[in-house]
């Protein structure tokens, strides 16, 4: 609900007016609680992949607490780009940023069973991506046309079912538990089936701050559950809290450099899909918040801040940085449109990303917790995809294009095998589904001449009985 209380309309739709601290401060953890979770669960997800996550034995495991440090600092670092702005890197938008799902299907195959001998490629990628992405900043308006809602919409999706299987994994107990009479226990599934049913409680029924932060409430509550039904002893929070460090500053190279082309093609090419994500969120903040349209100043610095940010990231061990599509969302709900108030929220995310303690806490939460808020986020990647794919016309040529692209992004997923034969660096972007999906669908929708959008798809649909085509009219 929008409060005019703590400012006029005009204010309101300001970016550069500051509200009062004492609502101030609220407004802006509000944008963090709103991204914590999911700015968080990619390095999760890339440590359990890598083989030192959740239920590892690894020595490694350690690890994942820098992860999860780095994944918060540096969003704070990036949201400031963003809302600070030095020159002409950022938006002076309150675009809040974080580490994002996109690139997940890239970075899973890259280090998949490696463990921490993997990062030194993988930060290698992020580093080079991220340049490239700020590079995009300066033609990012020209290129718009080559991404239309079918292929962004297609590329979503595709991320989204690359990713569901890993909430259904967690959910059951992990991939180390695979194989186990502990794994898809009913123990296992009910903490993660509380989670899901307390974030979809609040998303729909709660209003304010409880609807915002429903996944991270959801997590919580069944953060609690596990406690008390002793799948996470108190013993292991108690350990893990005072091993953790009050303060630690980032280690530049942590994990050494390392050129890999199959991690420099797939950042460079998901740096597309990513630019043209933050384009649509900067878009959506101009007409949300100030009730116009975004001008091409504030669309090229979003797109510099967006690579650069991940550029700096990758120098200390973060994962790639994106605009957070929910915080969107969450301005067009409260009406304010004040750059300064999330500011507030980014120092308060490089104030945790300082803190290891904090991470430590997250990294207790039993791997079924987290299943419950990773199904439900990505579904709504999914969601999200479907959503975009609603704004396309299903005419012959996009049916065609669509069909084409997802049959093979999403069998080399299902099929990796059938491209073993491959060199590496290539093996890792086909089963990755996302880079030939992409690259196929804009390929076809550049080069499938538009005559063909004017014909009936009727031969395409059949009938419900299967006896003749249904009649669809034409576009």
């Amino acid at each position: 609900m929008k409060d005019h209380s703590i400012g006029t309309p005009a204010e309101l739709r300001d970016p550069d007016y500051t509200p009062p601290l004492a609502q101030a401060i609220p407004l802006g953890i509000q944008h963090v609680m709103a991204m914590f979770v999911s700015n968080v669960t990619p390095a999760i997800i890339v440590a359990g992949a890598a083989g030192f996550g959740f239920g590892s034995d690894s020595p490694d495991f350690p690890e994942l607490l820098y992860l999860i440090q780095m994944s918060m600092l540096f969003a704070g670092v990036a949201t400031l780009l963003q809302t600070v702005t030095i020159g002409p890197v950022g938006a002076a938008l309150p675009i809040v940023q974080g580490t994002s799902f996109a690139f997940l299907p890239i970075m899973i195959p890259l280090v998949a069973g490696k463990g921490v001998d993997a990062l030194a490629a993988l930060f290698g990628g992020v580093l080079i991506g991220g340049l490239f992405h700020a590079c995009i900043g300066t033609f990012i308006g020209r290129i718009r046309f080559a991404l239309p809602p079918l292929v962004t919409g297609l590329v979503v999706t595709l991320i989204g079912l690359a990713l569901v299987q890993v909430g259904i994994q967690y959910a059951a107990g992990g991939v180390p538990a695979i194989g186990t009479a502990e794994y898809g226990s009913a123990l296992n599934w009910s903490a993660a089936l509380i989670v899901v049913v307390v974030t979809l409680a609040l998303k729909f029924f709660a209003r304010g701050m409880l609807s915002v932060s429903a996944v991270l409430i959801g997590l919580v509550v069944g953060y609690l559950y596990a406690i008390l039904v002793g799948i996470l002893p108190v013993a292991d929070i108690a350990g893990s809290w005072s091993n953790a460090a009050a303060f630690a500053l980032p280690q530049p190279f942590r994990y050494g450099f390392e050129f890999s082309a199959a991690a420099v093609l797939g950042f460079c090419l998901m740096a597309f899909v990513s630019a043209i994500e933050t384009v649509g969120d900067v878009s959506g903040i101009a007409k949300g918040g100030a009730g116009r349209e975004a001008t091409d100043r504030e669309i090229t610095g979003a797109t510099y801040a967006d690579g650069l940010g991940t550029a700096i990231a990758g120098v200390f061990g973060g994962l790639p940085n994106t605009s957070f599509s929910q915080n969107v969302g969450l301005i067009a709900m409260t009406g304010v449109m004040s750059r300064h108030v999330v500011t507030i929220g980014a120092i308060f995310l490089i104030l945790c990303g300082l803190i290891p303690k904090v991470g430590g806490v997250i990294r207790t939460v039993p791997i079924e917790v987290l299943g419950g808020g990773v199904i439900v986020m990505f579904g709504m990647v999914v969601a999200a995809g479907v959503s975009m794919l609603a704004d396309v016309v299903w005419n012959r040529r996009n049916m065609v294009i669509f069909a084409v692209a997802l049959s093979l992004g999403l069998g080399l997923q299902l099929e990796p095998g059938a491209v073993q034969y491959l060199p590496d660096w290539l093996r890792v972007l086909m089963v990755s589904g996302l880079v030939p999906a992409a690259f196929i669908a804009i390929v076809l929708n550049l080069v499938l001449p538009e005559e063909l959008a004017e014909e009936t798809v009727e031969d395409l649909v059949p009938a419900g009985d299967g006896t003749r085509p249904r009649d669809v009219p034409r576009h």
